[in-house]
Order: C-alpha cells, then sequence, then structure tokens
C-alpha cells in the first residue's frame, strides 16, 4: 500500500504480507537544463499474491518504476530510496544495495520482468530451446528439470511446447513471442514478476488472452505480479489494485473495484472520463486537456494543478499528501472529499 511520511496508511499489514517494500523511491537524470527527477519519492508496498496494476499517461514514469524495481534503471540514472524485499524464508533483502552477482541472481530468480516488445527480448539466431538453456545453465540450475518446466508453462500459456522450442523468434507470431517470454521469464520460479506493457503491441483479442492466461498463472504458481500499462480498461480485468501514476507520483491507490467506481482523485475521474464506452455516447466522452509536467520543472503544490478543473491557490503552493479515503484507498487531494459532486462519471470502463 502506498505510504505516506505525514500521513497514517489506511489498512495495516504486516511483513508476511508484503513481498516488496518500496520506500521514498526516487530517480533521477542529470541533464543540461536541470535535474530530471522521473520517479519523485514513490511509496509502496506489493503485498504477496496480489496483481498490481500500475496506470498513468505516457510519461509518467510506470516504466521507471519497473525498472527500479528490480534496480535496472540505466545509466546515467541514479536511483535513491529503498527497496526491499521479503523472500518466503531469510532475511529481507535490499534490492539497491546488492552486487552485481547477487543482483543478476535476484532479477531472474525472485524478480523477473518482461519488457516492451518481444521481438527485441530475444536473439534471433538462437531457437527458443537455446534461450531456455542459456538461462539455466547461468543461473546453475538443472537443465532437464527446467526445460520440462519450460514446457509445462508453453503448454499453461496454450503453445505447442516442442514447436515452440524448435522455432526461431521470427518463426512465431507476435502474440506467441510474448507468451513464450512469459514462460522464459518464469522459468527459474520467481516469486514476482514485473510487466512492462507486455500487451501494448498486440492486437485487442490476444491482449485479452493473455490477461485471462495471467490471470490462471498467478493462482497455479503463487505469483505476485506488477504489471504496467497505459490502458485503465485492460488492467482492472486483472488488477487486484491499482496505483495511478500523475507527474512521477502516486495520485491514487486502491482495490479495483473501488477505485474505478468510486475514484476520488481529479485526474482519475479524467482517465475514466476519457475512456471510450460502448454504454455511453461519443460525445460524452471527454479528453485531457494540457499535457503532463515537464520531469525538470514540476509545478509547485499539486502536480496535477495546472489541469485540474477543481484547483484552488492551495493546491497551487501546498502539496497534498497521501490520505485515507476508505480502508483500502487512498488519495492525494486537498478536494476528495467533494470530487463527487464536482466532476461526474459519464464514460470509462465498466462500473
Amino acid at each position: 500500500m502506498s505510504r505516506s511520511t505525514t500521513t497514517p496508511t489506511t489498512t495495516q499489514h504486516s511483513d508476511e504480507d508484503v513481498i516488496l517494500e518500496v520506500s521514498d523511491l526516487t530517480v533521477s537524470f542529470d541533464m543540461d537544463r536541470g535535474t530530471s527527477r522521473v520517479l519523485n519519492g514513490v511509496e509502496m508496498d506489493i503485498r504477496r499474491g496480489e496483481i498490481l496494476g500500475i496506470v498513468g499517461e505516457s510519461g509518467s514514469g510506470k516504466s521507471m518504476f519497473a525498472s527500479a524495481l528490480l534496480n535496472a534503471v540505466v545509466e546515467p540514472g541514479q536511483t535513491d530510496g529503498d527497496i526491499t524485499y521479503r523472500p518466503p524464508e531469510g532475511e529481507p533483502v535490499d534490492v539497491l544495495d546488492l552486487g552485481k552477482r547477487d543482483l543478476r541472481n535476484l532479477r531472474w530468480e525472485d524478480i523477473s520482468m518482461v519488457f516492451q516488445g518481444a521481438m527485441s527480448s530475444f536473439n534471433p539466431t538462437m531457437d527458443f530451446r537455446e534461450h531456455f538453456v542459456e538461462t539455466l545453465e547461468a543461473h546453475d540450475y538443472d537443465v532437464a528439470a527446467g526445460l520440462d518446466r519450460a514446457r509445462e508453462l508453453l503448454a499453461d500459456l496454450y503453445l505447442d511446447p516442442e514447436r515452440v522450442m524448435d522455432s526461431y523468434p521470427h518463426e512465431l507470431s507476435g502474440g506467441m513471442k510474448q507468451r513464450a517470454l512469459i514462460a522464459l521469464a518464469l522459468v527459474l520460479e520467481p516469486e514476482v514478476l514485473v510487466m512492462d506493457e507486455p500487451t501494448a503491441a498486440l492486437d485487442l483479442l490476444m491482449q485479452r488472452s493473455i490477461i485471462s492466461l495471467l490471470s490462471d498463472l498467478r493462482d497455479k504458481y503463487d505469483l505476485t505480479m506488477v504489471f504496467i500499462t497505459h490502458d485503465l480498461p485492460l488492467v482492472t480485468k486483472l488488477a487486484d489494485r491499482i496505483g495511478v501514476l500523475y507527474a512521477f507520483e502516486f495520485a491514487e491507490v486502491g482495490e479495483t473495484t473501488e477505485l474505478v467506481s468510486d475514484p476520488k482523485h481529479p485526474y482519475t475521474r479524467a482517465l475514466l472520463n476519457a475512456t471510450p464506452n460502448l454504454d455511453a455516447p461519443l460525445s460524452e466522452m471527454r479528453p485531457i486537456e494540457g499535457s503532463a509536467p515537464d520531469p525538470v520543472n514540476v509545478p509547485a503544490g499539486c502536480p496535477y494543478h495546472e489541469r485540474c478543473p477543481m484547483a484552488t491557490p492551495r493546491c497551487e503552493d501546498d502539496k497534498p499528501d497521501m490520505e485515507a479515503a476508505s480502508a483500502t484507498h487512498e488519495v492525494a487531494c486537498h478536494h476528495w472529499r467533494d470530487v463527487d459532486d464536482e466532476i461526474s462519471l459519464s464514460t470509462g470502463v465498466d462500473r
């Protein structure tokens, strides 16, 4: 659950409930025109066994959040704060303090990631069997047992294991490559799977199919998943909770049903009202006016105030803390109690 240094969390969870604890996470890049902060003091507790959806516009910090969870922000990016991984057994692990070897092992064996674009994730000169073998050997895993697990995972993803094993990347469709990449990410039996826009390049039908398969995989393998996307309707079909990122910080976090049916942040309402819906006329769709802040020049106060129809002078000067809207729902907005009266929900995803 997201947390604030000045506001209590809505619900207290024991360490056993939390598999990844993110505290005051900042990612910055030094540029000629100033420091670009692409994550700014982010707080999030990721619960064991949940599917957490991370949603926001392009440039909101979603991909940086995904990379930071594995301490994989590319140079010259600087990652600061704390990320603690709590394995099922043993002591907590400070992810940002690991050496290269331990970090490499953590990234595949404990926390694995599926990046955007399956094609660029595979060596075109190697068949898929070689990709699996290379990964297993690099981590000193039993290759025969690992290939058996790979076949099971491929079958779980409705692929023909032997056909895939004998194929080269160019011989499979985009949806098949994406599913093979998920199987590769899970072959070392990680506890956490982080996915950064894994369905962005796929057609609508294949997106929905993979969403359904991911839910089944979570249940079968007791996985924790973090699903990064700009597609709010898509993630509501999968996630137990959703965190809405705006301007490199969380604006709202809550259980999916509550957040979608009763969003409290004006930005979340704007996202929902900009989402096509067959039950509402096209004329009622409302694009979000303006643009997200420049990471070098985020405005003082609430970062959304320049685009917000509810903004007051307080919003321009006073940055809101995350506070409880309910036992399962948090929001960073001075005026969230008035949002129902001020911004109606006319369109959006299923509510």
